[in-house]
């Protein structure tokens, strides 16, 4: 059986197990601290990061693009009868979904409110850019999940938990984006692709005391009005 090696809130992570729950393979998945990296992990992992997949013949592969490709070779495709150049542009869509992952990271755990803004704004590039290429839906391609959306997934569950916890909405002014993270979210995708612990991991972290969001200022009205200008709050 597949093997994942995983930390609990790592969104590169999510992206490998959201795409084996989609395909549902079976898979094992051990959990490692990054702040205490055991030998044998090191050893396993060039980079020192995870995700770690070991595949069922043995091999430790690394890099969660090469993973996913991987995996979407070695099992039935998301989507078997897409041409070369689809298949091109839904691996260009998804880098750019994973450029993002630590930007979004970043804002999350911004100490004040300037720079939580500033943060915004760069990871809205990302966001506006996908706005405009979404079409009726539900999902980036139409009625069946990609490997696009598998991609942007953990960016829009991560949206979707900040704007639970604290109201902040990452997505504000971005329409289409929040209806595609609405139908992600209905899957039901989001939850089985983390472990049991991971909100309670990921607010303790993003949303401690040490982060703008995690005091509990970042208001919905607030924030939608100085991202927007224009007065109106969410």
């Amino acid at each position: 059986m597949i093997k994942v090696i995983s930390s609990t809130i790592c969104p590169f992570v999510q992206r490998v197990t959201a795409l084996l729950e989609q395909k549902e393979v079976p898979y094992d998945i051990e959990y490692i601290s990054l702040l205490d990296k055991p030998d044998w992990f090191l050893r396993m992992s060039p980079n020192a990061q995870v995700p770690i997949l070991i595949t069922e013949s043995g091999a430790a592969l690394f890099e969660s693009d090469a993973i996913v490709e991987y995996l979407e070779e070695a099992y039935p495709a998301l989507r078997p009868s897409v041409d070369a150049e689809v298949r091109a542009m839904d691996r260009a869509w998804s880098y750019l979904a994973t450029k993002n992952y630590l930007v979004q990271c970043s804002a999350q755990r911004s100490e004040d409110e300037k720079t939580l803004l500033e943060r915004t704004e760069k990871l809205g590039r990302a966001f506006a850019t996908i706005e405009n290429a979404l079409g009726k839906g539900p999902y980036f391609r139409g009625s069946d999940i990609s490997m696009v959306d598998i991609a942007w997934l953990p960016l829009l569950h991560r949206a979707a938990l900040i704007e639970r916890h604290t109201g902040y909405d990452f997505l504000a002014g971005y329409p289409l984006v929040k209806k595609w993270q609405r139908h992600l979210m209905d899957t039901g995708l989001a939850e089985k692709s983390v472990a049991d612990d991971f909100e309670s991991a990921f607010t303790g972290f993003y949303l401690s005391d040490a982060t703008f969001l995690g005091n509990g200022d970042a208001t919905c009205c607030d924030q939608a009005e100085k991202r927007r200008g224009d007065g109106r709050c969410c």
